[in-house]
């Protein structure tokens, strides 16, 4: 991070503290470049808001290194208990799965987002940054080299000059205003939700209790972790005035519940949502970029918004890195080409996930392997050509899995531990394969390469033995292959003939060449 106070240009400018937004500052702050973050609030947030984070998300987490603050700080869902008089039913909203050699976090995690918000803000100071908040976005100008944004705050205006603008700040987003992008979709004006966080008592801290009510509305009450809260959903019939103060709001829910031994007091947090389904006409104009909620809004049901906004960033920030280290700016418009199509997906599995609520659909309760985005893929996209080698179980694309290989010494070492960090991996199974990632000539700019060979008998960064073979069985292996993991966990290239030039003419798509020169 820069020094506020100096005009020097900075590399990227941050609109936006929530979890995308931060989450970006992290990559970019751990790659060694000038960020600069900013937030019009005046602290961060603190309500319960997005509480569901995916195991696609729980391995981006791992990367970050917030992994261990984030199972700390959360806890698996509770079981369902739905209250159909005086009988609450219950039900499995999640089936919990053990971890496996390939997914090591396989269950959704439940925790409140100013908790998620808290970590991210802590590992973002760990590494040396900082959210600027009570300073807000106004506009911005800019021109084939960088973006000059005015900001105001409690210093007054300041100009702020980046090589490139990142508009993380909801959906109401002031960056997607100013490009004139348009913000398809609707916003049902009658369907509101209010949502508390507040203490209660009379009600059991062991079920997310749900009371389905005629016409869709419904109430639902879901314990916290480790605290006394819990997040009320009370859904509004349209003319319905929602209820503000402690004794209003508690008078709703015993009229919802029919239980007046529900009271709440010490609320922390309120609010009223409209459920916006919106995408965002395009996600770049220029050196102005888009993500989380100012590209996608989505229905609360599957908790997918948050975690589709963390990926957002996850992508976006390795490849700003490489284009500043000298890359060709052709692979920013990867971003949009990649996660667009992925947000539209969403979009419309979680509007259909909550009009079954409304419904009293039981299925829509329910929660698989469409919610935990383990399964996206960027196959067919400018990055993963269709005509690439593939193994019987990966194509490029792919999410990379994990495997549990053992280390010269014996000791285990999983595939995800040689991944963390902000670097590529080039994993090389079999001697000629191991043979060709030596030789590959790296650039020593932008993210450096990391060697992984596995049962070749020869020196790399690790050089690791597939003793159980659960990396030829989960990578899908019949023979030596070369395969090329971007710094964001996915498969950028795979090879099983040709390795050397093969994995070369890949990388250049990349990667900064000797021709082009650092643009920061």
């Amino acid at each position: 991070m820069n020094d506020p106070n100096t005009s020097r240009i900075i590399d990227v400018l941050i609109a936006g503290a929530g979890p995308t937004g931060t989450t970006l500052a992290i990559d970019l702050v751990r790659r060694g470049l000038n960020v600069r973050i900013i937030d019009k609030a005046p602290h961060s947030f603190e309500g319960s808001r997005a509480k569901g984070i995916q195991p696609r998300t729980l391995e981006v987490f791992d990367d970050l290194g917030t992994i261990d603050e984030v199972l700390a700080g959360s806890s698996d869902y509770p079981r369902l208990g739905i209250h159909l008089g005086p009988v609450a039913a219950p039900w499995r909203m999640f089936r919990n799965r053990d971890r496996t050699a390939d997914v090591p976090y396989p269950n959704t995690r439940l925790i409140p987002q100013y908790r998620t918000d808290s970590v991210l803000h802590d590992r973002l100071e760990q590494l040396g940054g900082r959210v600027e908040y009570g300073r807000e976005l106004v506009e911005f100008v800019q021109d084939s080299t960088s973006v000059t944004a005015t900001t105001t705050g409690d210093g007054g205006i300041e100009k702020i000059t980046a090589r490139y603008l990142v508009g993380a700040e909801g959906g109401s987003s002031t960056v997607r205003s100013q490009l004139g992008l348009s913000f398809l979709g609707t916003t049902d004006e009658q369907d509101r939700m209010l949502i508390v966080d507040a203490v209660t008592t009379g009600l059991s801290r062991d079920r997310w209790h749900i009371w389905p009510g005629v016409k869709g509305r419904f109430a639902g009450a879901c314990p916290l972790p480790h605290s006394d809260l819990f997040q009320w959903m009370i859904r509004l019939a349209p003319d319905e005035e929602p209820p503000v103060g402690v004794e209003a709001i508690t008078r709703r829910i015993q009229a919802r519940t029919h239980n007046r031994n529900i009271e709440v007091s010490d609320i922390r947090w309120r609010s009223v949502f409209r459920p916006n389904i919106r995408l965002a006409e395009a996600y770049r104009r220029g050196r102005v970029f888009l993500a989380g909620d100012a590209a996608h809004v989505h229905t609360p049901a599957g908790a997918q918004g948050l975690n589709t906004g963390i990926q957002d960033a996850y992508n976006l920030g390795w490849k700003l890195a490489q284009v500043l280290a000298g890359a060709d700016p052709q692979l920013l418009d990867s971003y949009e080409a990649e996660r667009l199509p992925i947000a539209a997906g969403v979009l419309g599995l979680s509007t259909q996930k909550y009009e079954g609520i409304a419904k009293l659909d039981p299925s829509s309760l329910r929660r698989g392997k469409d919610e935990q985005q383990l399964s996206l893929t960027y196959y067919g996209g400018p990055l993963a050509p269709t005509n690439c080698d593939r193994t019987t179980t990966l194509q490029v694309g792919d999410r990379a899995p994990d495997a549990e290989l053992l280390g010269t010494d014996g000791t285990p070492v999983h595939l995800f531990d040689t991944y963390r960090g902000p670097h590529f991996t080039l994993v090389a199974h079999g001697p000629d394969a191991a043979a060709a990632a030596d030789e590959i000539d790296w650039p020593t700019t932008g993210a450096p390469l990391q060697r992984v060979v596995v049962d070749a008998g020869v020196k790399a960064d690790h050089a690791l033995t597939d003793a159980r073979h659960d990396f030829r069985h989960i990578h899908g292996i019949k023979g030596d292959t070369l395969l090329l993991i971007r710094p964001d966990g996915y498969i950028g290239h795979i090879a099983t003939q040709n390795f050397l030039a093969s994995i070369q003419i890949a990388a250049r798509a990349l990667t900064p060449t000797a021709q082009q020169e650092t643009v920061r």
